[in-house]
């Protein structure tokens, strides 16, 4: 074990510690890093070695710091920064040999200035990579949430705000075409990304962003932010006008009258922190030709044919007086609606749909309501095993089948006598799941009205007619009923 040289004690550093430590908003022990860093890179400099052997000593009350410089002792020195001579160490303690490792008390206020420079310079840079560090940590789960600062300067179109800790910058590239600052003012703004700078992280912030329109709305509407009312999607063209496509998560809730609020109050607020941009709130629906008549609001279209399943393509007609509205300003309403619904919409009147359109809309509007109402021919199809279900999970599946347990009636069975409880890696959430899925997607036909239906069909086909006048007649009779006729059956 390494031999200690007696020590002087020194001034008291704690102060310094807790100083550095509450400055920079970094732990004592991560100052307490830095120092050490600092004080072996000015050690490194002062002997021209690696630093290796300097052992850096904290007390527990952090009053002091010690320097050591861990030195082998050896007859006859080749190695000064490594080495010490045996006579020379046992003038430091008497218990020392030769093959000991023995610390000897560094005094760094002696060392020359270079090397002081150093180990400040090391010093400023670890707390620097230290503040920074703790200051990215801190706001990186804050992207895409709202921030609040104020105008600090504008540079080439890109406006500088005081966030307090940090600097945030708002593009122009990210701003409302209507929005004007002048020094001091308020910025609302959503965190868009975080940059890391020589002094520590910028935030870049939007203001175009559709998700900050999403926030305001949840800060705006409380059924928004509880998740009463869901939000599908919006769309916007910054400045101009933005769409939002609301759902309601709770039977009863007016999604877009919630949203509006009493007398407009709360859309109203949205609009003014968007300085006066149009916005159209309406009601999502998973029926595309609901959904794009809806998301051409304010205009009142009056048929929506889809034209194109796969294409994604459809045909809103609308009357002469509402053309222009659905349409809009250069395109743009007709334009967020196709980003809302992730359809090509085209829009016309009627007039201007032509016998051709019409005939080619037909024949692709019957499958397309199949489609989308599950009668298409794909949905009839007789479903006999779990896997074949839609949205069934692939494990799941594997293990039912593995417990010969896939087919659907066999399943439905084992639910009912409690055995499906069995089956190993299946748990009760995962068999609801399934259960559910099979009476969303299954219809089971009724055995005894198939087979009174069969019976029926048989002794149809055992009927018999009387060949003079036609009536019916039964293989135990001999004479016809109605005409008399006698008659026999013989067998082929």
């Amino acid at each position: 074990m390494p031999k200690k040289a007696a020590v002087q004690p020194k001034e008291s550093m704690a102060d310094l510690i807790r100083a550095m430590s509450e400055q920079n908003g970094v732990s004592e022990e991560s100052v307490k890093r830095t120092i050490e860093a600092s004080i072996k890179a000015a050690y490194k400099r002062r002997y021209g070695k690696n630093a290796e052997n300097c052992i850096v000593v904290f007390p527990d009350d952090l009053s002091d710091v010690f320097v050591y410089s861990r030195k082998t002792i050896v007859d006859g020195v080749y190695n000064e920064s490594q080495e010490i001579d045996i006579h020379d160490a046992l003038k430091l303690s008497d218990q020392c040999e030769i093959g000991d490792e023995i610390d000897i008390l560094e005094d760094p206020k002696s060392w020359e200035r270079s090397s002081v420079s150093t180990g400040k310079s090391t010093a400023h840079q670890g707390l620097n990579e230290s503040y920074k560090e703790r200051l990215y940590n801190e706001y990186k789960d804050k992207v895409g949430e709202i921030i609040i600062g104020y105008f600090q300067r504008e540079h080439n179109g890109n406006i500088y705000v005081d966030l307090g800790k940090v600097e945030g910058v708002l593009p122009l590239k990210y701003r409302s075409p209507r929005e004007t600052y002048d020094k001091n003012d308020r910025i609302k703004a959503l965190v868009f990304e975080i940059k890391r700078t020589n002094t520590g992280i910028q935030l870049v912030l939007s203001r175009t962003d559709p998700k900050f329109v999403e926030n305001i709305v949840s800060l705006e509407v409380p059924e928004v932010a509880d998740k009463t009312i869901g939000i599908h999607k919006v769309v916007r063209e910054a400045g101009y006008r933005t769409k939002i496509a609301v759902y309601s998560n709770k039977p009863g809730v007016d999604a877009v009258g919630s949203c509006v609020g009493m007398k407009g109050q709360r859309i109203q607020n949205v609009i003014r922190e968007l300085d006066g941009e149009k916005i159209d709130v309406l009601p999502y629906d998973e029926d595309p030709h609901v959904f794009i008549a809806n998301a051409l609001s304010p205009a009142e279209v009056r048929r929506v044919i889809i034209k194109d399943v796969q294409k994604r393509e459809a045909l809103a007609i609308v009357s002469d007086e509402s053309f222009s509205i659905a349409i809009g300003k250069q395109g743009q309403n007709a334009r967020l609606a196709s980003k809302l619904c992730d359809w090509t919409i085209e829009v016309k009147t009627e007039d201007m749909v032509s016998e051709e359109e019409l005939v080619e809309a037909a024949d692709t509007r019957k499958a397309a309501e199949d489609l989308f109402s599950g009668d298409s021919s794909e949905n009839t199809d007789v479903i006999t095993s779990v896997a074949q279900l839609p949205g069934v999970d692939e494990r799941v599946a594997q293990i039912l089948k593995e417990a010969n347990m896939d087919d659907v009636e066999v399943f439905m069975d084992a639910v009912e006598d409690g055995s499906i409880s069995q089956v190993a890696g299946l748990t009760q959430a995962e068999i609801d799941a399934v259960e559910k899925i099979i009476s969303e997607n299954v219809e089971f036909e009724d055995e005894d009205a198939v087979s009174e239906e069969e019976g029926t069909e048989g002794s149809a086909e055992e009927e018999y007619f009387c060949p003079e006048c036609g009536a019916r007649i039964t293989l135990d009779m001999k004479q016809c009923p109605k005409c008399g006729v006698e008659f026999e059956f013989e067998e082929d």
